[in-house]
C-alpha cells in the first residue's frame, strides 16, 4: 500500500497500490466501490479533491492523472516530472495540484487549465512529500536531503487570481529579476530550511490551526517544529521507534501525533509530553503510510499487506436512561438532558476520571440516591468514580474524585439502592461494595468473564467469549446460559421483561429469564439499540436505523449518513446521541414494524386499521405477507396484476382472480383459473376460462357432466361453423342429435354407419334414403342390425338444474380481513389503487345462457350468427362452413333465429383496452383520457399546439365508405396492425397519420436545412412542430421508440441551440452590447450535441467571437475543437491560424466569469441559457423533453416544448403499445 486519501464527505477510501491500481473503498461496509485502472506501474500518491468529484493520483510511470471518482474514468494526465511522483494533494481553494517527485522537484498545477504553473527547486535529492499548508499561503516539503523546507507561494497566489494579462513591461521586469531560478520563476520562494535530521525525510505535515510542523524520517525520530513570521525552530524529537519512521501527522482535534514506521507499529504521542501513549503493532506487515479524515474520528494506515482503518477515541458515549431524562457524557462532563423540556445540563465533572486521551466506557445511574458510577478503562486498568448528582444544575461543577469516591476495576454498576458491583477482571471475581464504597462480599465467576451487566434484582449478566450467563449474585449459581459471542452491550426493555443482548454483529432478543431466544445477524457493525413502548427492538447500524421483531424478523427504518447512538424512542421520533455525543432526534416511520408486530400478536383489529389508515407498498412486505401464511392480506397491498392474481389463486379469492384475468387476458392465466375454480367446482368460472382458452372439448365435457342441454346444443355449432367434422360428431352424440350425426357420416361417405344410426334414431324414411343413396340392401341392414338394443337417446334427462349453481368441491371461507374489509365499501373495491378496469360488458360470457333460453322455442335450428359473436370467433382462423363442408351439409337459412341478439364491443373500445399510448387513445375518441395520460406520463399541461394532432389521429383511424342507394355511408375503422394481431381483438391498434419513417425522411430534413440555411426562426418552428408531433406517434416496436426517444433529444438540442444563437444576435445588436454575455452565448452554443455540421458553424461562431474581443485563449480552445471534427480545408487553415496564436498569446482580455473552458461537463439550463453547477447535479428536469433548469424555473412551462411543465412529476411517454 502506497497512498492512501479519506474523501471530505462520502465514506469513501482511496488506496493505490504497487500494481498500479487504485482502490476506493467504502470503509463503512468493508467493500470495494471502484477500481481505477490507468497507472504503468506503482502509484504512491493519491487524494480526492475537497468539494469536486476529483481524484489526483501519481505514481512510477512520472505522470500526475486527475480522475472522476464517480464515473471511474480518467480525465486527463499531466505531463512534466522526470521521475517518480511521491505525493500529490489538492489545494482546499485554488485550482491547483501539489506534487513531489523523486526529480528534486516540486510542483504546483492548475487542474482547470491543465498547466504546471510552478516548479520548486532547491532540494538536491528525492522529495518524498510536499503538502499546502490548510489555511495560509505556505507550502512544507521532505527530501532524503535531511532537510525540510517552508514554501511561500503569496506572489504566486496573486498571480492565479488575477484575469489581467501581464505587460511588457512587467514581463521584462520578471526576466531581468535577480531572484529568478533556472525555470523563470520566483513566484514561489522558500522562506525556512529546517536542519535536523540525520537522514533523509519521509513525510512532514503542518498543525491543522498551531504554527507547528511535525517530520518522520529514516533516523527513527520524529520532531516537531515551530514557526514565526520571522524564523522556524526545533521543539523537540519524540523517539521510541526502532526503524524508519514513514508518515507523521496531527491529530485533527486532540493534542496528538500519530506516527507509523517500518518497525510494524503504530505510535500516538503526547504533543506536549513528546511521550508515547498507546502503540499498536503488528506481527509481519511494515506501515508505510498514515491519514486522517478531517472530520471523522478515523484514521487509516497501509502497511504490506492492506490497510487498516481505525478510530483513537472510544465514540459511544456512555449513558443511562431514567424515565425520560438521559444522563450522559460529553466532553469529560455528566449531563442531564430532560426529554420532557428539552434541557440539557451539565451536573458533574469527570475531567480527572482516567486518562485524559480516553473516553469514559460506561455509566451507571441510581434513582434512588440520584448517583452515577462512571468507569474508565485503559486497555485492562480501569478505574471508576461514585459521585452523586445535585438536584438542580450547579453554578459551578463539582469534580467526581472530589465529591465522590473512586476505586479499580474494570466495571463498575449498581445492581441495588445501595450496593454496586465491581468486577476485578484479573482475580475473575465481583466485589459487592456499598455507597461509602466499602467491599461488602465478593464472589468468584464461575467462568472467565469479560464484562458484567445489570440483569435484573441480584442477578448479573456476565460475557464470556462464546456465551452469556445469567448468575444469581445470593445463590451464586448460573441460572440460565446462551450461546452467543461476545456481548458488548445489554439494553432492557422498559417493562424489564425483554433484553437484548448486542454483539459486534449480532444481536440475541431474549426474555429476562433466558428461556426463548432469536439471534439476528448483520454484516456490518451493531452501534446501539433502544426499546420502544410496542416491544420493538429498534438498533442503528453504521448506516442503517433497524427494527427487530420479538420473533427476530427485521427491516430497515432509515439510512443514516453518519451512525448514532440510539437512547430514547417515543412513536415515531427517535432521541439519539452523535459521534461528538451531541442529541439529535430522527423522525421515522414505524408502520411497517408495527403493522408486522400486529400480525405477530394477532391483533387483527389493529392490522385492519394500518391497512386503512397507511400506505404499505412494496415487494419486501408483500413477500413477508406470503412467507407468514397470510396472502389474502397481501392481495390488498399488490398493485402490479400478475403478482395480484398468483396471490388471488393461493387464497382462493376467485372474484379477485377471475377480475385480474379478464385484465391481463392471457391464455396462461385462464388455464390457471380454470384449474383453480375446478378445484372449488367453481364450474361457471371454469366454463370462462375454457371459453377463453377456446378449449372446446373441455367445454364439451363440462356441460355434460353439469346437465347444461342448451349449451351442449350450441358447441354443435360451433364446431360445425369451425369447420372440424371430429368435434361436431362428437358434441351430436353428447347432445343426442341424430340428425347432425348422420349429417356428418353421410358427408364423409360413410354410407353404411349413416344408415344404422338413422335406423336406431327410428327415422326409416331418412335410412331407406341413406341406402338407397348408398347402394346398400335394406334387408342385408337390418339383418346386420340385428334386434334394437334399448339404448338412450342422447343424455338422460336433467332431473336437477345443477349447471345453474356451482358445486363447492373444496371449502372455501371468507377469511377475516376480507370480511372486514369489505364490510365498509361500496361494489367490494377496497382500494382504489387496486381495483382493476375491467371490460363494461364483463358479464357477456354469461349472455349465452339466457340467449338460448329464449331462442330455444322459436329456433330450434343452431344459430351460428349467435355463437360467432357470443365467442369471439377469429375470422382469419377458419373459412366459412359451406366451403369446408362442401354439399354435405345443408345451409342454414333460419332468419328468425337472428332476432333479438345484441351487439358485439366496439372498436373503438378495443383500442382503448389495448394501448396505454395517448395517439391510440385519441384515435379511439377519448380525448379526455388522452389528454390525462399526456400528462401523467410527460407532464403535459398546454395543450393547444397538439390539437390538430389529435384531430388528425382520430380522423385517420376511420374511412367512410359509400352505402347503398338511399343508405347511409358505412364508417370502417382502420388497423395498423391487422396483420400481426392475426384477427385478435385484444391486440389490435388504430391506424396513425403519423409515422416514424416520415418524419425522419420529410420533416427532419427541412428542420436541417432551415438551420443550415440560417433561418434560424423557422428552423425554431419546425423543430418544434416535429417535437410535438413525436408525441403522438406510435412506435412499431422497441427499436422504434428509442429512436423516438432519440429524435426527442435531438430536437431538444436544437431547440436550445437556436434559442442561444437567437438571444446572442439580438445582445450584438444592442445599443450597449454586453461582451461577456455574447462570448458566454456564443460559448454554450458549442455545447449543443447538434449534427456535425451544424457543430462546426457554433464552433467557428464561438472562435471568431473570441479571437474579435482578444480572448485568444478561449479562441484558441475552439480551434482545437473545431479541428478535431475535420472541416473543410479553409475553414481548418482558419483554425490552425488561431491556434499559434493562442498558443504565442494564451490571455484573455475579456473576463468569462459564468464559463470556463476546463467544466468536466456541461449541462446549459434552457431557460436562462446559463451553465448549470455540478454538472446539473441539482437541477430541475423538463419530464418530456428532459431539458436542465435551475430551481426557480420550476412550475413555468417549458422554454423548449412550450406544452410541458418543468420539474412536474410524470412517469415518462410511452409511444410503444
Amino acid at each position: 500500500m502506497k497512498g492512501i486519501a479519506f474523501h471530505q464527505k462520502l465514506p469513501l477510501l482511496a488506496a493505490s497500490l504497487h500494481n498500479g491500481s487504485i482502490q476506493l473503498w467504502n470503509y463503512q461496509t468493508g467493500t470495494i466501490y471502484e477500481r481505477l485502472e490507468d497507472h504503468e506501474g506503482p502509484v504512491r500518491g493519491v487524494s480526492f479533491h475537497p468539494t469536486q468529484p476529483l481524484l489526483v493520483s501519481g505514481g512510477d510511470d512520472y505522470k500526475v492523472k486527475v480522475w472522476n471518482h464517480k464515473t471511474g474514468k480518467i480525465l486527463f494526465t499531466l505531463h512534466g516530472h522526470l521521475d517518480y511522483v511521491r505525493t500529490v494533494f489538492f489545494h482546499h481553494e485554488h485550482p491547483w495540484i501539489i506534487s513531489a517527485s523523486d526529480d528534486q522537484t516540486i510542483r504546483i498545477w492548475n487542474w482547470q487549465s491543465r498547466t504546471c504553473i510552478a516548479v520548486l527547486t532547491g532540494h538536491n535529492h528525492y522529495v518524498m512529500c510536499a503538502q499546502f499548508h490548510p489555511h495560509e499561503d505556505l507550502i512544507v516539503s521532505a527530501s532524503m536531503d535531511q532537510t525540510v523546507r517552508v514554501w511561500d507561494y503569496t506572489t504566486l497566489k496573486q498571480k492565479s487570481t488575477t484575469a489581467q494579462p501581464m505587460s511588457f513591461d512587467e514581463q521584462m521586469a520578471r526576466v531581468n529579476s535577480a531572484q529568478m531560478d533556472l525555470f523563470a520563476n520566483m513566484d514561489v520562494v522558500v522562506k525556512y530550511v529546517l536542519e535536523g535530521h540525520e537522514r533523509g525525510v519521509n513525510w512532514v505535515s503542518f498543525h491543522p490551526a498551531l504554527p507547528l510542523i511535525v517530520s518522520a524520517s529514516d533516523d527513527r525520530q520524529i520532531k516537531l517544529w515551530r514557526m514565526s513570521d520571522t524564523k522556524a525552530w526545533e521543539v523537540d524529537t519524540c523517539r521510541g521507534h526502532y526503524n524508519n519512521v514513514s508518515a507523521a501527522l496531527f491529530h485533527p482535534h486532540a493534542e496528538l501525533i500519530l506516527s507509523v514506521s517500518e518497525d510494524k507499529t503504530i505510535r500516538v504521542w503526547d504533543m506536549g509530553k513528546r511521550t508515547a501513549v498507546q502503540t499498536f503493532r503488528r506481527e509481519h506487515d511494515r506501515f508505510w503510510v498514515l491519514t486522517a479524515h478531517p472530520h471523522l474520528n478515523l484514521f487509516a494506515a497501509g502497511h504490506d499487506s492492506g490497510l487498516i482503518v481505525f478510530k483513537l477515541e472510544r465514540e459511544r458515549p456512555p449513558f443511562a436512561l431514567h424515565n425520560k431524562t438521559l444522563y450522559y457524557v460529553r466532553n469529560k462532563q455528566v449531563r442531564a438532558l430532560d426529554y420532557g423540556t428539552g434541557k440539557d445540563h451539565a451536573m458533574l465533572s469527570i475531567r480527572r476520571l482516567g486518562n485524559q486521551y480516553v473516553q469514559p466506557r460506561s455509566l451507571s445511574f441510581n434513582p434512588a440516591e440520584r448517583s452515577v458510577i462512571v468507569t474508565s478503562l485503559n486497555g485492562d486498568a480501569g478505574v471508576y468514580d461514585l459521585a452523586p448528582l445535585p438536584h438542580t444544575p450547579p453554578t459551578e461543577l463539582g469534580e467526581s474524585g472530589t465529591v465522590g469516591k473512586r476505586g479499580q476495576g474494570t466495571t463498575a454498576l449498581f445492581i441495588a439502592r445501595n450496593r454496586l458491583a465491581v468486577l476485578q477482571k484479573a482475580t475473575q471475581t465481583v466485589e459487592i461494595r456499598d455507597l461509602s464504597n466499602q467491599v461488602v462480599k465478593t464472589v468468584e465467576l464461575p467462568h472467565a468473564t469479560n464484562d458484567i451487566f445489570y440483569g435484573g434484582p441480584s442477578h448479573l449478566v456476565l460475557s464470556t467469549g462464546a456465551s452469556v450467563l445469567l448468575f444469581d449474585m445470593q445463590q451464586q449459581a448460573v441460572v440460565a446460559e446462551l450461546a452467543s459471542p461476545a456481548v458488548k452491550y445489554v439494553v432492557w426493555s422498559p417493562d424489564a421483561q425483554r433484553v437484548a443482548l448486542l454483539s459486534k454483529h449480532t444481536i440475541t432478543l431474549t426474555d429476562k429469564q433466558f428461556s426463548e431466544s432469536h439471534m439476528i445477524h448483520e454484516t456490518i457493525r451493531i452501534k446501539s439499540a433502544a426499546w420502544d413502548a410496542n416491544g420493538v427492538l429498534l438498533y442503528s447500524t453504521l448506516n442503517h436505523i433497524k427494527y427487530a421483531l420479538p420473533q427476530g424478523d427485521t427491516g430497515i427504518i432509515k439510512t443514516l449518513e453518519q451512525p448514532v447512538y440510539l437512547t430514547y424512542i417515543q412513536g415515531s421520533t427517535v432521541y439519539c446521541l452523535d459521534r461528538q455525543a451531541c442529541p439529535r432526534t430522527i423522525t421515522i416511520d414505524p408502520t411497517e414494524c408495527q403493522f408486522k408486530l400486529a400480525l405477530l400478536h394477532k391483533r387483527y383489529d389493529e392490522v385492519l386499521h394500518i391497512i386503512r389508515a397507511s400506505r404499505l407498498v412494496g415487494q419486501s412486505i408483500i413477500a413477508y405477507l406470503q412467507k407468514k401464511g397470510f396472502p389474502e392480506i397481501a392481495l390488498h397491498f399488490v398493485q402490479d396484476k400478475t403478482t395480484r392474481f398468483d396471490l388471488a389463486v393461493e387464497c382462493g379469492n376467485l372474484e379477485v382472480a377471475l377480475e385480474t384475468a379478464e385484465a391481463i387476458n392471457v391464455p396462461e392465466i385462464w388455464k390457471r383459473l380454470g384449474e383453480a375454480a375446478l378445484k372449488l367446482g367453481a364450474h361457471h368460472m371454469v366454463e370462462r376460462a375454457y371459453q377463453k382458452t377456446k378449449d372446446f372439448d373441455q367445454l364439451s365435457l363440462l356441460y355434460l357432466i353439469t346437465g347444461s342441454r342448451d349449451k351442449l346444443g350450441k358447441m354443435t355449432a360451433i364446431a360445425e361453423r369451425r369447420g372440424n367434422m371430429q368435434s361436431l360428431y362428437h358434441n351430436a352424440v353428447l347432445h343426442g342429435d341424430a340428425g347432425a350425426q348422420v349429417q356428418v357420416l353421410r358427408g364423409a361417405g360413410l354410407g353404411a354407419l349413416a344408415y344404422l344410426t338413422a335406423q336406431r334414431a327410428g327415422d326409416a324414411a331418412l335410412a331407406e334414403a341413406i341406402a338407397a343413396e348408398a347402394g346398400l340392401d335394406p334387408a342385408e341392414a337390418q339383418a346386420a342390425l340385428g334386434a334394437p338394443a334399448p339404448t338412450a337417446r342422447g343424455p338422460p334427462p336433467v332431473v336437477f338444474p345443477t349447471y345453474q349453481h356451482d358445486w363447492p368441491l373444496t371449502e372455501a371461507k371468507e377469511n377475516y380481513f376480507d370480511q372486514a374489509l369489505r364490510a365498509n365499501t361500496s361494489g367490494g373495491v377496497i382500494f382504489e389503487d387496486n381495483a382493476i378496469e375491467v371490460p363494461a360488458d364483463d358479464d357477456d360470457w354469461l349472455e349465452g345462457d339466457e340467449a338460448l333460453v329464449d331462442a330455444s322455442a322459436a329456433a330450434p335450428a343452431l344459430d351460428l350468427n349467435e355463437a360467432e359473436e357470443a365467442w369471439d370467433l377469429d375470422e382469419s382462423a377458419m373459412a366459412p362452413a359451406e366451403e369446408e363442408l362442401g354439399q354435405h351439409m345443408a345451409p342454414l337459412t333460419d332468419v328468425a333465429s337472428l332476432e333479438g341478439l345484441a351487439p358485439g364491443s366496439a372498436e373503438d373500445e378495443h383500442w382503448l383496452r389495448n394501448s396505454p399510448v395517448a395517439a391510440d387513445l385519441a384515435a379511439a375518441g377519448a380525448f379526455d383520457m388522452a389528454l390525462q395520460l399526456l400528462q401523467r406520463q410527460a407532464g403535459i399541461v398546454h395543450f393547444a399546439p397538439l390539437q390538430p394532432w389529435l384531430w388528425r389521429a382520430y380522423v385517420a383511424a376511420r374511412a367512410v365508405v359509400p352505402g347503398a342507394p338511399g343508405a347511409p355511408p358505412l364508417l370502417v375503422h382502420l388497423r395498423r396492425n391487422n396483420e400481426a394481431s392475426e384477427g385478435d381483438l385484444g391486440k389490435v391498434l388504430p391506424a396513425s397519420a403519423l409515422s416514424l419513417a416520415h418524419l425522419e425522411s420529410h420533416v427532419l430534413p427541412d428542420a436541417y436545412r432551415a438551420v443550415s440555411a440560417n433561418k434560424l426562426p423557422e428552423a425554431e418552428s419546425l423543430f418544434r412542430s416535429l417535437l410535438h408531433q413525436l408525441v403522438l406517434t406510435p412506435a412499431a416496436d422497441e427499436a422504434e421508440a428509442a429512436r423516438l426517444a432519440e429524435l426527442m433529444a435531438e430536437c431538444r438540442e436544437y431547440l436550445i441551440g437556436v434559442s442561444i444563437e437567437r438571444e446572442r444576435r439580438e445582445l450584438a445588436a444592442s445599443e450597449a452590447p454586453p461582451v461577456a454575455r455574447i462570448l458566454e452565448l456564443a460559448a454554450l452554443f458549442t455545447h449543443v450535441q447538434m449534427q456535425p455540421q451544424h457543430q462546426m458553424l457554433a464552433l467557428r461562431i464561438a472562435m471568431m467571437e473570441a479571437r474579435r474581443v482578444g480572448n485568444l485563449a478561449m479562441a484558441g480552445h475552439f480551434a482545437r475543437r473545431l479541428a478535431d471534427l475535420q472541416p473543410p480545408a479553409k475553414v481548418l487553415q482558419v483554425a490552425q491560424q488561431i491556434i499559434a496564436l493562442s498558443d504565442r498569446q494564451p490571455r484573455d482580455a475579456v473576463p468569462v466569469p459564468a464559463y470556463s473552458v476546463h467544466e468536466p461537463i456541461y449541462v446549459v439550463c434552457a431557460g436562462s441559457h446559463t451553465l448549470l453547477p455540478a454538472g446539473g447535479a441539482n437541477a430541475i428536469e423538463d419530464p418530456l423533453t428532459g431539458a436542465k433548469y435551475l430551481p426557480e424555473f420550476r412550475g413555468s412551462v417549458c422554454r423548449v416544448s412550450e406544452i410541458s411543465e418543468v420539474g412536474r412529476p410524470a412517469t415518462g411517454l410511452r409511444s410503444l403499445a
